[in-house]
C-alpha cells in the first residue's frame, strides 16, 4: 500500500509541477506549486521523515507560498484580463467537477489499502539510542548555520520591501513617453 500511495504521490508531484511550468495564470501557477508542496510532504512521511514533511508544509506551503501570493496581490498579476477569450480556465464548472470526482476516486483507494492492510507504521521519533533527534537539528540549524539561517530571513525580508517599492511607484508615462 505505501509504494502505490508513494507512486501516485510522485505523479501528483510531477503533475503540479508541470502545472507550475505550463499555466498562464499566475494564481494557478501558486497553486499547482501548494499540491506540489502536499504531495512531497506525503512522499516525506512515507520515506519516514516526519520533521521534513512538517517543514515542508510550515515553511514552503505556509510561509514562502504566502509570499508569492502577496507578490502576485501587490502586482496585480492575478487577474489576466480579456486578452484571449478563449483561454481555458483551470478552474470551470467542468474541471471542479472533474477534480471532485478524481479526488473522491483518491480517497476511495486509499481506504480500500488503509482497510486491507491496516494502518501504516509510524517510524519511531527517537533513535535506538534513546536520543532526540530534534535538539541535535536545532544546534546545528541555529548553532553552525545561523548565519545562513538568518541570510535568508534578511533576503526574504529584502524581496517583500522591494515588491512593495515595485508595485506602488508611480506608473504613469514620463514626457518621454516611457513608463
Amino acid at each position: 500500500m505505501a509504494d502505490a500511495l508513494f507512486y501516485v504521490m510522485a505523479v501528483a508531484a510531477v503533475l503540479a509541477a508541470l502545472g507550475v511550468v505550463l499555466a498562464k495564470n499566475p494564481m494557478q501557477c501558486v497553486l499547482s506549486l501548494l499540491a506540489s508542496f502536499f504531495a512531497l510532504a506525503v512522499i516525506y512521511l512515507l520515506a519516514g521523515f516526519q520533521f521534513l514533511a512538517a517543514a515542508q508544509i510550515l515553511v514552503y506551503a505556509g510561509a514562502i507560498l504566502v509570499l508569492f501570493l502577496f507578490t502576485i496581490m501587490l502586482l496585480n498579476l492575478g487577474n489576466p484580463g480579456s486578452e484571449d477569450p478563449t483561454d481555458v480556465r483551470m478552474f470551470s464548472r467542468a474541471n471542479a467537477g472533474l477534480m471532485v470526482v478524481v479526488a473522491a476516486a483518491l480517497l476511495f483507494v486509499a481506504a480500500l489499502g488503509v482497510r486491507r492492510a491496516g494502518p501504516l507504521p509510524v517510524a519511531a521519533s527517537t533513535p535506538k539510542t534513546g536520543l532526540d533527534p530534534i535538539p541535535a537539528l536545532a544546534g546545528e540549524m541555529f548553532g553552525r548555520y545561523l548565519l545562513p539561517f538568518e541570510a535568508i530571513s534578511v533576503l526574504l525580508l529584502a524581496t517583500a520591501v522591494a515588491v512593495v517599492v515595485l508595485a506602488k511607484r508611480d506608473r504613469r508615462p514620463n514626457e518621454g513617453g516611457r513608463t
